[in-house]
């Protein structure tokens, strides 16, 4: 169960989830972000004005991915964990850059949430107790997948895909 108060949002909100940015804050990307209630980064970061972007747009959690280097990063945990109390009940989060192909049990009853990106494809299916969550990519286009982040909606626990037509970089 949680060690700290668990955050509370408000009925009707999302969360942004993102990940693998590698130092890039595409317009559009902050544009599909802006109104959120918390955004959680997976890692990959990049650059510290990518933290310093969403943090203006949101409260930030954010994680240490395998590009992620220097005294900015090493302020980056590897894992964070936190509970929401949302309006369906405790949701428990775990977020970190690789999806861990063992994952620790879910610490509670409710709703488990594992995000993880590294992959930069998207992905929400449930694997054992964890629903798992890979916004893809919303840095620099890579491997031809396309350019995406998530909105988790805080009612239902709804991920909408988001995709990012802007213009190609990187």
């Amino acid at each position: 169960m949680p060690t700290t108060d668990p955050l509370r949002l408000p009925a009707g909100a999302f969360i942004g989830v993102v990940a693998d940015t590698h130092g890039l804050l595409r317009p559009e990307a902050a544009a599909a972000l802006r109104g959120a209630a918390l955004i959680l980064h997976c890692g990959d970061v990049g650059a510290p004005a990518v933290l310093a972007g969403l943090s203006a747009l949101a409260p930030l959690v954010a994680v240490r991915g395998n590009v992620d280097r220097g005294a900015w990063a090493a302020a980056l945990p590897e894992v964070a964990a936190l509970w929401l109390n949302l309006p369906l009940g405790l949701v428990e989060i775990r977020l970190q850059h690789v999806l861990p192909a063992d994952p620790p049990p879910p610490q509670g009853r409710g709703p488990a949430l594992l995000l993880a990106g590294h992959s930069h494809q998207w992905r929400d299916v449930t694997c054992g107790p964890w629903r798992h969550i890979n916004p893809g990519s919303a840095g620099p286009r890579r491997f031809r997948l396309p350019v995406t982040l998530g909105r988790l909606w805080v009612d239902d626990l709804r991920v909408e895909r988001v995709e990012l037509r802007g213009p190609p970089a990187g």
